[in-house]
Formats: structure tokens, C-alpha cells, sequence
């Protein structure tokens, strides 16, 4: 009762727009203190939902203004306060300025006005400390090189909605995403333009409503999707010791806010972003894209002895030898051009991606046509401080891998059509013969004759690691590796297997394994996930062993609907929708084994640990790829 009367003696709270069951209004709420010129409550809804009533600020920080004194940064004084309906209004000391603050809510929208009543201030900036743990918002617009955005720019917090940040006076506003991995912060900061007489500040923030993509026709599943696709992607705040390769530039699309950037995730964001490439007022996913493509080509190659780059791509921190940190830039650069037309950056570029996918078929060492990891995939073989060979980094996989074999496929089908957009028949013959003698090795060289669907990998040893899995097959009915025809009976022999392995929970989605990882094909000698028993049945669902992760069931999904099976796929992806609308694929940043639910057990439980995981939200490209001119712009280069 004490803490209820002092909230209500020092508070103001504005709210506007719906405020509790979801009505499509989009809603806003903020709270100012009486005693401090900041706002300690900031959240907001875009879908007029109960969101906002969870605050998206640390409970130790607020919204608050700072300038620039000769003994460096320091916060604004309050000078007096005033409320009155929606509005709120500061009087604040700069040194020897004053500025008046004025704050408006209404109908989901939030302005401020900032105007000089003496002097003239320079070097204000306003700074909104996000946290992390509650959802990990972050800044989506024109990044430069020196690592600021621009307005307009949307500041998106998942599953509350992007909120459509802009000066609506003309002026230049920059902004800043800093933030620490170790203490859960994530602040965006505006650097303000001098605040004269004459010459306002004024900010406003409205909430961003996509529209479905061009064509779709089933929009009423786009509604269930909306609020929740720009959690795919996640830009990185600046954290860590830059010169460490744990750390993250800003600006770069990671897994979340404050965690990694994964050269073998750029492909799902660009996938994402190749639907909706422009969100508006110039705002471009697409660039961001291009710039994270960079990054990865630019400063992330590995070289020789001597100083030559290989080609070959890091794929996290200072990992090598991972198939998909080649494929995954292909893929997306072929997602960035073709969805902006932009060919003066695919021709300076294109040497370089060459280079990126002739280390791929140099390791082609039995001539095949698959491409052979360096990992054997034996049993036994992977071990602390190696990953494997893929995304699945704690999976044992390795040789002639299915699943980067797949990627590989489409990268190098998408960088031949390329080299087609430019003139470049030969170059663009080399890759597709490339992928044409993958695509012949691959169901041959990975079926199990006794299963009658794909293993995952094949060891050096020539023992085929078959886990049932939905998700490495999916993938590669997907892609058309296996023919429709085997690609159906393929997807009837799993749905007996989820059957007979007892498994209903489909809002979770499908797990990427149905039979558990022996732990001789765990990463040794100890990880997240790892069983005790050599069978795998004592962790069987948690994390890489049988663990469900959202992203990765859009493969499962992809292969219905390209075999024209949607009934089957329907009812995972809506239930999969009605959880994502509770804002149930995560649950902040965790950082912390068997915390997150970016992965869950079977029942649901957490098996993660990242919390909230960018890729995760990829599922949701299921929604168009349910329609045939959606997947027919998708897979044309696979075709």
C-alpha cells in the first residue's frame, strides 16, 4: 500500500490509444516523475493489446535529456513541471539555458517539442535506456560508417511493435544504439541539433503498421504476423571490446541487440528483409542488409599464412570451418539485389563473392559434388573449443552435411543468376553445373534405405546420422533435392513418427528431431543440451538435442506448401501465430543455459540460452510462402 500512495503522489501517467484487450488501436503509456525531468514508464502496443502495461525501461534509468558541459555529459535540471491531460511539459536548466520540454500522448502517438526559452543549447541529446530483459529494442534505419542512424529510423521493441521515429521540423537528428552483453543494457541515444530561439526540436513517434507485402491474398493471417516480423531483425548495439572478436559493431544484424553477429544467420535476415525491403519514408531493410553483407566480406574473411584471404567466412567470434558463413552471404546478397535492383554494388562486389563461393566447391575433395566439411562427423570427433560445421554449432555434424549442402545449393544457384543479371553466361554456366552435380550427389548420397528419408550427415567413416529429423528435410524438399514425388512419402513417414513419438504441442512448432542425439554426436565434453546417457534420451528436447527453435521449423512448413500438402502445414502455422501473439517465442535476454525459450523442450520449457533469438521470428515467412507467386519469387533461381 505504501509503494501504490507514492506512485500515485509522484506520478503522472498518459496514456493513449486502447489500453487493455487488443481492439487494433494501437496504444501508448508513459509515466513522468514529479521529483525528476525524466519519463521512468515508456511502453506501447501497435496492435492495441495489454503490452503496455509492461514497462520497456531498467526500473534504474528514464527518458531523460543531457548536454554537453565543459566537464562533459550531464543530465538536465528540473526547474518546474506541469501536467495537464495527455501532456506534460518541462522547465529545465542546460548550464545557463533553458529549455522547455513539452511532451504529448495521443492516439498511440508520443511528440516532443523542445524550445529554447534562454540561451542556446548544443550538444543536447536524449537517451531512452531500453531494457533488454523485458524485450530487446533496438534501431532500425540508414546506418553510417561511423557506426550513427539517421531519422527517420523505427525504433522496434519485438512483440510491442516498431514505433516510426522522425523530426518533423526539417532538422538533422543522429542516433547512437550503445550497450553492454554483461549488464543487460540497450540505450538508444539521439544526438539533438542546437536548440535555439527559433530553431525547436521536435520529435515525434508513431506507431508503424506494415502493410501486407504486394499480392498476398490471405491478409487476415498477415494481421497475426505483422507485430512480430521486424523481430527478425535485430541490429546490434555497439558492445564489447571492439577489438575483440567478442564483440558487436553497431548497426550489424545479429542474433539480438546485445549478443552476437553470425555470418551464418545473415541469409534468414536477408530472406526476411527480401519481402519487405522498404518500411517506409525511404527506410530501407534492405541496406541493412547490404551493410551487414559487408561487414561479413569486408572484415570478417579469413586469410593464409602469408596474408592472402581465403575466401572462407568466419562464422562467429573467431570460429572457421563453418560450410553455411560461406553460403549464407550468397544467399543474401542474391536476396538484397534482387529485391532493390541494385547492380552498381553487385559488380563491386561480385570478385569477392566469387571468392566466397569458389572455397566452397574447393572443398569438394572426393569430387562428388557435395561439399565436404573439414569436421569428420564421427563419433566422438567434436570437442570443446571446436563447433561443428553449421548453424547447429553443438550438433555433431560434419563431412557431407545435408544441411549446408542445402544452403550451399542455394547459394550457389542464387549467385549463378548474378552473374546472369550482369551479362556473365560463362560464370553463371560454372554455378549452376556446381549446383546441378550437388543437387545429383545429395538425396543418393544421404537417404536411408531403411528410414526412406534423409539422414542429416554422412562421416568420413561412411555412417549415415539419421535423427528423423523434420527440419534437414524439410529444407531439402524445400530446395527441390528430392523429387516431389519422394519428397510427399518423405513427409508421410515423418507425421507417423511425430505421431508416434507422442508429440501435440504444434504452437511450439515441430522439433528439428524426433529421435534423441546419441551423446558420442554431442559436442564434447560438455554443452548446453548434452546427454549423460550415450542413447541421448536423459536431455532428449532440450536445446540442439530434439530442443524446438521457431526458426527453423519454416523449412517443415516451406515443404508442404511447395508440394501443394497445406492442410497439414496450416495447422502448425496458425497455432504457431496464436503464441507468437502472446509474445511467447521469447522472453527477453537471458544469456544464461536453460533460461531462454528462443529454444523449449517439448512441454515448453525453456532450453535455451539466449532468450530471444532473431531467427526465431523467420517462421513467419510462412505466411506468404503458403501462396505460389510468393515461392515462385523465392525459389526461382532453385527452378
Amino acid at each position: 500500500m505504501r509503494r501504490a500512495l507514492s506512485i500515485a503522489l509522484t506520478t503522472a501517467a498518459l496514456i493513449s490509444g486502447a489500453a487493455a484487450a487488443p481492439t487494433g488501436a494501437p496504444a501508448l503509456r508513459l509515466e513522468t516523475r514529479a521529483a525528476s525531468p525524466e519519463i521512468h514508464f515508456l511502453s506501447w502496443d501497435t496492435e492495441g493489446g495489454n503490452k503496455a502495461a509492461t514497462n520497456l525501461l531498467r526500473p534504474d534509468a528514464g527518458v531523460c535529456l543531457f548536454f554537453r558541459a565543459q566537464d562533459g555529459r550531464r543530465p538536465m535540471e528540473l526547474v518546474d513541471r506541469h501536467v495537464e491531460g495527455t501532456g506534460a511539459r518541462f522547465r529545465l536548466k542546460a548550464g545557463d539555458a533553458l529549455i522547455d520540454w513539452e511532451i504529448l500522448s495521443r492516439d498511440g502517438k508520443l511528440d516532443f517539442r523542445l524550445t529554447a526559452l534562454r540561451n542556446t543549447v548544443e550538444g543536447a541529446e536524449i537517451s531512452f535506456p531500453f531494457d533488454p530483459r523485458v524485450t530487446p529494442a533496438t534501431a532500425l534505419g540508414a546506418w553510417s560508417d561511423d557506426g550513427a542512424f539517421e531519422l527517420p529510423a523505427v525504433i522496434n521493441a519485438p512483440d510491442f511493435g516498431p514505433l516510426l521515429v522522425r523530426e518533423t521540423g526539417g532538422r538533422q537528428v543522429r542516433g547512437r544504439l550503445e550497450g553492454s552483453r554483461e549488464k543487460k543494457t540497450a540505450d538508444i541515444i539521439l544526438d539533438l541539433p542546437g536548440i535555439a530561439a527559433g530553431q525547436p526540436v521536435s520529435l515525434n513517434f508513431s506507431p508503424l503498421l506494415l502493410p501486407p507485402p504486394e499480392g498476398l491474398k490471405d491478409t487476415g493471417m498477415w494481421l497475426m504476423a505483422r507485430r512480430g516480423w521486424l523481430n527478425a531483425l535485430q541490429a546490434c548495439a555497439r558492445w564489447g571490446d571492439q577489438a575483440n572478436p567478442f564483440s558487436a559493431p553497431p548497426g550489424i544484424l545479429g542474433n539480438n541487440v546485445i549478443s552476437d553477429p553470425a555470418s551464418v544467420s545473415v541469409w534468414f535476415y536477408a530472406d526476411q528483409s527480401f519481402w519487405t525491403p522498404q518500411i517506409g519514408e525511404g527506410l530501407s531493410l534492405a541496406d541493412l542488409v547490404r551493410r551487414t553483407i559487408d561487414y561479413w566480406l569486408d572484415r570478417r574473411m579469413r586469410r593464409d599464412e602469408t596474408g592472402r584471404l581465403t575466401g572462407e567466412v568466419t562464422g562467429y567470434w573467431d570460429y572457421g570451418n563453418f560450410l553455411d558463413a560461406n553460403a549464407s552471404p550468397l544467399i543474401a546478397a542474391w536476396d538484397y539485389v534482387e529485391s532493390t535492383g541494385d547492380l552498381a554494388w553487385l559488380r563491386g562486389r561480385l570478385d569477392r563473392l566469387e571468392l566466397v563461393a569458389d572455397f566452397l566447391a574447393g572443398r569438394d575433395v572426393d569430387g562428388d559434388g557435395m561439399v565436404e566439411a573439414v569436421q569428420t562427423g564421427d563419433r566422438g570427433a567434436l570437442v570443446q573449443p571446436n563447433r561443428s560445421c553449421a548453424w547447429w554449432d553443438a550438433l555433431n555434424c560434419g563431412h557431407k552435411d545435408g544441411y549446408t549442402n542445402a544452403l550451399i545449393y542455394r547459394g550457389w544457384c542464387s549467385l549463378a543468376d548474378l552473374e546472369s543479371k550482369l551479362g556473365r553466361a560463362p560464370q553463371r554456366d560454372r554455378y549452376l553445373a556446381l549446383a546441378g552435380k550437388l543437387k545429383a550427389s545429395y538425396a543418393r548420397t544421404l537417404l536411408n534405405p531403411r528410414t526412406g528419408w534423409l539422414a542429416w550427415w554422412k562421416s568420413r567413416d561412411g555412417e549415415l546420422h539419421d535423427y528423423a529429423s523434420p527440419t534437414l528435410n524439410g529444407l531439402a524438399i524445400e530446395y527441390g533435392l528430392v523429387e516431389p514425388e519422394a519428397g510427399r512419402a518423405i513427409l508421410d513417414r515423418l507425421w507417423t513418427k511425430i505421431a508416434a513419438a507422442g508429440f501435440t504441442r504444434f504452437d511450439l512448432g515441430i522439433p528439428p528431431m524426433l529421435i534423441p542425439v546419441r551423446r558420442s554426436d554431442y559436442l564434447q565434453p560438455d554443452a548446453i543440451g548434452i546427454p549423460t546417457r550415450e542413447d541421448g534420451t536423459d536431455t532428449f528436447g532440450q536445446y540442439m538435442n530434439g530442443g524446438i527453435t521457431a526458426g527453423q521449423v519454416l523449412h517443415f512448413l516451406a515443404a508442404h506448401y511447395v508440394l501443394g500438402e497445406n492442410e497439414r502445414a496450416d495447422t502448425v502455422l496458425r497455432a504457431m501465430l496464436a503464441r507468437q501473439a502472446r509474445g511467447e517465442f521469447q522472453n527477453g535476454v537471458r544469456d544464461a543455459s536453460m533460461q531462454g525459450i528462443d529454444w523449449t523442450t517439448w512441454d515448453g520449457k525453456p532450453s535455451g540460452y539466449e532468450g530471444y533469438l532473431a531467427d526465431s521470428f523467420r517462421f513467419l515467412q510462412a505466411v506468404l510462402l503458403r501462396e505460389k507467386p510468393f515461392r515462385d519469387r523465392l525459389y526461382r533461381p532453385l527452378r
